[in-house]
Parts: structure tokens; sequence; C-alpha cells
């Protein structure tokens, strides 16, 4: 029983809730499923859910000279980083932002990092690999918490711009 009132209690998260508010008022479906066990990886989101590597989403948040910028990346492809700034109209190098940045800025920790429901707006780009899929999963504000989407949806939802090289296949 204390298991079963766990696993409803994330649903209920501030964090979890903001990303299923975020959705309906955008008029899309509570998507948001709570998994039995961890998606704090794309292995582990992948594994929990059944479902190919390659059709988790990875938000990763960067630092553009001091702009924060997500990029939403294939489970099975790695970011390019050298590629993220002009991908999005930016000049200079990104590197990965610390994780109290990124919980400041997104409102989310790390490894439950949604691409939607931000406490602040960042410029997104989306791996055009994550097409290969016509169902994608996406982090919603819980490491045990995620919803199911597509790329067009994604980008809609995100305001993302989709590009051919700003991820490339992972060393697995």
């Amino acid at each position: 029983m204390a298991e079963l009132e766990l696993k409803t209690g994330n649903l209920n998260r501030d964090t979890v809730k903001r990303v299923r508010q975020f959705l309906v008022d955008a008029g899309y479906q509570d998507r948001v499923m709570e998994l039995d066990d961890t998606a704090r990886s794309a292995e582990d989101a992948a594994i929990s859910i059944g479902t190919e590597l390659g059709s988790i989403v990875k938000s990763l948040v960067f630092s553009v000279q001091g702009q924060l910028v997500m990029a939403l990346v294939a489970g099975d492809h790695r970011c390019a980083p050298e590629n993220l700034a002009r991908a999005l109209n930016l000049t200079g190098d990104a590197g990965p932002a610390d994780a109290d940045t990124i919980k400041q800025t997104t409102g989310f920790s790390i490894g439950g990092v949604a691409p939607i429901g931000l406490s602040t707006a960042l410029p997104m780009v989306i791996d055009r690999s994550l097409k290969r899929f016509d169902t994608i999963y996406a982090a919603a504000g819980h490491p045990h918490c995620v919803f199911s989407t597509n790329v067009e949806d994604l980008k809609r939802l995100t305001g993302g711009i989709v590009s051919y090289n700003i991820a490339v296949p992972a060393d697995h």
C-alpha cells in the first residue's frame, strides 16, 4: 500500500503538476505517466518504458556566452556542443550548465528536467534524429515521470527549432 501511495504522490508533485498543467494549457491531453522504475537516465527511461533508447528525449542545458539554452537530444545520441551555438544563431562556445544553475533556471532537478513548464523560457534546439520515432518520451519534472509526444508536437510545445547537426550517434 505504501508503494502505491508513493507512486500516486509523484504525479502530484509541484514540478510534475507544472508539466501536466502546461500540456493542458497548450491544448494537449495530460500525457504524463509515472514509471515504476527511474527514468533518471535515458537508459533507465528506455528500460522502464520498454522502448528504444533513441525514443528518449534528453533535456540538456548548456551555457553559450552566459545565455542558457536547451538541447533536446535522442537517447542514443550525444550532443555536439560545438554546433549548438550556430544552430541557435548565437556565437561562442557551449558548455554544460551546472546542477544548481539548471535547477534555478528551469525549476527542475537533473534527472527530471522537462522541456516544458520551465521557470524561465530557454532557446531550444531539437535533435532531428528523434523523427525516427512516432512516439518519443521526455522527462516530466521528476525522475519517475515522463510524457509521450512526437517531434512536431514537441516543436510546438517548446518553440524549439529542429536541427540535423546538434547530435551525433553515441558510442554504446
